[in-house]
């Protein structure tokens, strides 16, 4: 820990300079840079500390951070916020923002109940009301007027301003028994309604929704049609977010520019939002494990394709996956890609992949 604590002072004392030195119009807006790193949540406020300054030096102008709603509601109407208002707090002094995905019902609002021996982080669809009150909750506390920042006055607040509904619920284990684009339409209505209530100036991202080609996957563009198909359905969100993960530049292309041209042939001018994108260095054989240096000359062109496309598709931003390489999950211990798509090795030694995020974004 020492060690990796050393490298990301190091890090981020390096790239200071170098960013200064470069204009300001070959800049990537902040707000349109951001990043996955669940271990700075996790990890000591010594390490957070270190590693949010790194990421504030290469520019990164918000986390998407899974809000897991099975921790913080843990009995009906009783919330236990502690460890998340740390987190808020420590992300506002470094002025980078947080995108919440509010996901994982208790099992007490589970749609349904019962047996369910569920492997890794398999999930059930939520009681929509439960959910919309949810939301409501983490707008209380975190969004414009929110408890959080009434309560911590020496603290510039940064309100919550985005939230992400679910992740992938295209999938049928994060959306048990099946998945159900009409289901999740009626998720974003409910939520979306409560969290107004609560804050007008609050935008509503759908789930990430993956290019997924798993058997047990909804493909995409037909999700999105049956999206669409509900009546009024556009009005219920004010992004769309994609997981974007393509084997390459083109096919990065190819898919954002089909899911663009769907929307306007629904009359949707709403942003897209990327909110998961990378590859992997090692681990497991899959398409997307690519190694090192072809990691870093995708992030590299990608970055530049999504700067390029962000007027005419109408790009909101993009969030890479992830800041460091992660040990796999419990209960099952299963090596999975994703775990091994950081910038920084599990060591946290920077990959060639982290110099073509940083000179991308300058």
């Amino acid at each position: 820990m020492q060690r990796s604590l050393r490298l990301i002072v190091i890090l981020a004392a390096v790239c200071l300079p170098l960013i200064a030195a470069v204009p300001a119009e070959a800049r990537l807006p902040r707000s349109f840079v951001g990043i996955t790193s669940e271990d700075a949540f996790s990890g000591s406020a010594r390490y957070r500390e270190a590693n949010l300054s790194a990421q504030r030096s290469l520019r990164v102008g918000f986390i998407r951070q899974p809000f897991i709603w099975s921790t913080i509601e843990t009995s009906p109407g009783r919330y236990s916020f502690r460890a998340y208002d740390d987190f808020v707090l420590a992300a506002a002094r470094h002025r980078i923002a947080i995108l919440p995905v509010l996901y994982n019902a208790p099992s007490f609002w589970a749609k349904r109940r019962g047996s369910c021996h569920c492997p890794g982080n398999w999930t059930w669809r939520p009681d929509n009301a439960a959910f919309g009150r949810f939301a409501a909750a983490l707008a209380r506390r975190y969004g414009h007027r929110g408890s959080l920042w009434r309560e911590n006055p020496s603290v510039r607040p940064l309100p919550l301003r985005f939230y992400q509904f679910w992740n992938e619920p295209s999938l049928k284990p994060y959306w048990l028994p099946r998945p159900s684009a009409r289901q999740y339409v009626a998720l974003l209505k409910a939520g979306r309604k409560a969290l107004r209530k609560v804050d007008r100036r609050a935008h509503v991202v759908t789930a990430g929704l993956p290019p997924s080609k798993l058997s047990f996957a909804v493909r995409l563009m037909r999700y999105l049609k049956s999206m669409y198909r509900v009546r009024g359905a556009k009005k219920h969100f004010d992004t769309l977010a994609i997981n974007s993960y393509a084997k390459s530049t083109g096919e990065l292309s190819r898919l954002l520019k089909s899911v663009r041209k769907l929307m306007r042939k629904r009359h949707d001018r709403a942003k897209i939002w990327v909110t998961e994108i990378g590859w992997a260095t090692s681990g497991v054989r899959h398409r997307f494990n690519v190694g090192p240096r072809k990691q870093a000359r995708l992030i590299r062109s990608s970055i530049r394709l999504l700067k390029r496309s962000r007027r005419k598709l109408g790009l909101r931003g993009f969030v890479y996956f992830s800041w460091r390489d992660a040990a796999p999950y419990p209960p099952l211990y299963q090596d999975l890609w994703g775990l091994h798509t950081g910038l920084l090795s599990r060591s946290g030694a920077p990959k060639p992949g982290y110099a073509a995020f940083r000179s991308s974004v300058r």
